[in-house]
Order: C-alpha cells, then sequence, then structure tokens
C-alpha cells in the first residue's frame, strides 16, 4: 500500500489549549503515516508509532539532508538547520559526531552541576527579593540555560543578549522575514567565527577549546567550518530549547499541586517527573524532525516511495499506547519511560545530559524553595511564543 497526499492536514497541529494535546495525536496512530501540509505549503508524510519512529531514525535509506531537490521546506523564509557545506549523513556526520562526543563528556556535564545548583540558587534569591508578580521565564529559565551555556562552550556572559536575539531569528516558522532571518543568522555565524578564533589562540577549559584540541584516530579534527557549525547547534539547543522546555514544565507542574506537594515529600522522583515532563512536553512540534527519503522504505505496511519527505513525529510517538500504558496521563512515577524527545539513532541530541541535568537541578530547587508558587494569571491566559519552532510561553507570571 502507498501513501495518499489526498485529505493532508495541516501540520504543526492546533492545541486546543497551551497544556493540551493537539486534538490529532488522539487518532492519527490509526494509520502508521499520515500526509500532511508544512507551513511553506510543502507536502510530507508524518511517522506516528514510537516502533516506527526508531526505525526510520536509524535506517541508511533515510536522510536529513534537506539540501537535497525535492525535499519539502518547513517554511517559506527559513532554510534552518540546511546547510550545504555540512553533510548530516554517514560517514561525514559520524566522524563530526565521534569527535564531538569525545569532547562533551558525560563528565563535563557533571562537573556543572554543583555550579548550575550555585546559580538556580541565586537566581532564586533575586527573584524571591524582586517585584511580584515574577517571571519565571526571566527570574530562572532564561538566565538559568543562557549562563550555563555560556559556561560551558565559553561564551563571554556578556554577549548572551545578542545571541539570544539571533536564536529567536534562527528558530523562526513565521515570526521574522527571510530577509531579517537570513541578516541575524549572517551576524550569528560571524559571531561564532570569531569566537572559535579566539579559543584557538588562547585555550581554556571549556568545550569550544576542548572541540578544536579533540582528534580522531587519524590525528584529523574537526574543520573551521565544523568547529562554527556546532558550536551554533550547540549554542542553539543548550539555551533555547532547553529554556523552552524548563519553562513548560514549570507551568505543567504548577498546574497540577498535588505533584508540586509530593515531589516536596519525595525529592527522589524529581529525575522521573523531569523524564514525564520531556515525555508531554508541550513547546512545540515535530517540524524540525524533516527527513528525506532517499529510497524505497517501508513504514508500519505502507511502501513510501523514494523522494518522499517524511515527519517522525515524537509527540505521537511519546503518546503511543502500544508502549506507554495510560499515555495520556501525567504520572511523575512512570517507569521505564522509553520517551523519544531527544530524538533517537545517530542524532539523538548531544546536549540530552545537560538538559537533564538543568531541568533536574531547577525544578529540586522551586519544589523546595517556593511550596507555595502558583501562577498569578489563568494558564490559559499565558502567551505563547506564536510562530518559532520552539513555542514556549512568552512569559509566566507567578505568585508565592
Amino acid at each position: 500500500m502507498s501513501p495518499t497526499s489526498t485529505g493532508a492536514c495541516p501540520y504543526p497541529f492546533k492545541r486546543p489549549s497551551a497544556l493540551e494535546q493537539p486534538q490529532e495525536l488522539r487518532t492519527i496512530r490509526q494509520d502508521p503515516v499520515v500526509p500532511v501540509t508544512l507551513p511553506s505549503g510543502d507536502r510530507a508524510l508524518l511517522i506516528t508509532r514510537h516502533t516506527d519512529l526508531r526505525s526510520v531514525l536509524s535506517d541508511e535509506r533515510v536522510s536529513r539532508d534537506l539540501t537535497r531537490p525535492g525535499t519539502a521546506r518547513m517554511t517559506k523564509d527559513n532554510v534552518m538547520f540546511q546547510d550545504p557545506h555540512i553533510s548530516p549523513d554517514p560517514p561525514e556526520h559520524t566522524r563530526m559526531r565521534q569527535l564531538i562526543t569525545k569532547a562533551f563528556t558525560p563528565r563535563r556535564v557533571e562537573e556543572l552541576r554543583r555550579r548550575t545548583e550555585k546559580v538556580v540558587a541565586g537566581l532564586l534569591d533575586a527573584m524571591e527579593a524582586g517585584p511580584r508578580p515574577g517571571d519565571l521565564n526571566e527570574a530562572l529559565a532564561f538566565p538559568l540555560t543562557i549562563r550555563m551555556t555560556c559556561e560551558l562552550l565559553g561564551v563571554p556572559i556578556e554577549d548572551q543578549d545578542r545571541f539570544r536575539a539571533w536564536t529567536d531569528h534562527f528558530l523562526s516558522v513565521s515570526r521574522f522575514t527571510g530577509e531579517e532571518i537570513g541578516r541575524a543568522r549572517g551576524e550569528l555565524i560571524a559571531y561564532v567565527q570569531q569566537l572559535v578564533a579566539a579559543k584557538r589562540a588562547e585555550p581554556g577549559d571549556d568545550l569550544i577549546s576542548a572541540m578544536i584540541a579533540v582528534q580522531d584516530d587519524d590525528t584529523s579534527g574537526l574543520s573551521e567550518y565544523e568547529l562554527v557549525y556546532w558550536t551554533m547547534l550547540l549554542l542553539i539547543a543548550g539555551y533555547e530549547t532547553t529554556a523552552g522546555q524548563l519553562g513548560s514544565s514549570m507551568v505543567m507542574m504548577l498546574d497540577r499541586p498535588q505533584d508540586m506537594a509530593r515531589l516536596r515529600e519525595r525529592p527522589d522522583l524529581v529525575p522521573s517527573a523531569v523524564e514525564e515532563l520531556l515525555r508531554l512536553q508541550v513547546m512545540g512540534s515535530s517540524l524540525s524532525m524533516l527527513r528525506y527519503v532517499k529510497e524505497d522504505i517501508e513504514v508500519g505496511g505502507v511502501l513510501i516511495p523514494a523522494g518522499s519527505s517524511i515527519i517522525p513525529s515524537i509527540e505521537s510517538a511519546n503518546m503511543d499506547p502500544e508502549v506507554f500504558a495510560s499515555p495520556e496521563t501525567f504520572d511523575i512515577t512512570r517507569k521505564d519511560n522509553r520517551h523519544v524527545t531527544f530524538s533517537a539513532g545517530i542524532h539523538f541530541c548531544a546536549g540530552a545530559a545537560l538538559a537533564r541535568m538543568e531541568l533536574q537541578v531547577a525544578l529540586d530547587a522551586v519544589v523546595r524553595r517556593f511550596p507555595g508558587l502558583r501562577l498569578a494569571v489563568p494558564v490559559e491566559e499565558l502567551p505563547l511564543n506564536e510562530g518559532a519552532l520552539i513555542q514556549n510561553f512568552l512569559r509566566i507570571p507567578v505568585e508565592w
């Protein structure tokens, strides 16, 4: 059987409200492959089931190279993640990823945990002493993730406002024009080039310096362009996505005061709570998971012909009842949480360990520090970052 493009529904799906999953997620898994129309107007095929998603993400016939002729575009005005000078497929991607893994070690992340705890404590001190209501985004989510990303990469903290604006443009779906996006992207690339050059001249104890120094078995390392590319990716992933996830996670928890109280009684549940918050993430879609099919493949009994564009739907896979018992239930005690929020296979998120650590530290500190924390407005009045790849909450006013 082959998929048909007739009756394709718009994607990303609309949410009934800020914390509700799209209605389509309750029905689309009846079909393993669902045709959708992207913001660009192009067509793609949504992969809906957990098992199929993991299979597709490890299939060498499925390419991450979005510069191939005929590949669907995410948007009309943005070429995010489409760099013709970098191959996102093996063997080039495998070599780059192995070098990054050598530099971006779990030890490096764990060494940041104590520092993260101190930063969170300081940010919460400032929030408590500041005006009320406070904004969890500006008091905690963004300053924490931006500061830890700066410290990890070796980026001067005084430059944070500059690259916050650049990443907003880089992740735009419809908020900015193509000209605005192109200008911001050029400025970000120029900034990172200068930063890499400075680290090469004067290395420090940071990830960029480690990436410059790392080599593979034949003593070749990352090229200058690859260093700039990976620094940009880690900057965006380490800052923008984690800040959005942290803010969204706090809103989900504040909407469930009984779970907040349970975490105060059982702080050992913080790691499993973070995994459940990641599973039911409410900060966007899987648009950035767009792939190109190089050869005919079969997914769930459906033939997908070469030349098709597909999107492995993380949000659908994370709600698959074949994998998760009562998938629509938010359960901070859930065991064996095999969510795919950080993707899977060769493109598993390089910053997953850092994001998990920051989320755990921040959630634990907020729960203990502010037992009376509550949203200052109803959830439905929280403004969302519309027109962006990461649809985080723009403001999260809180009282305590």
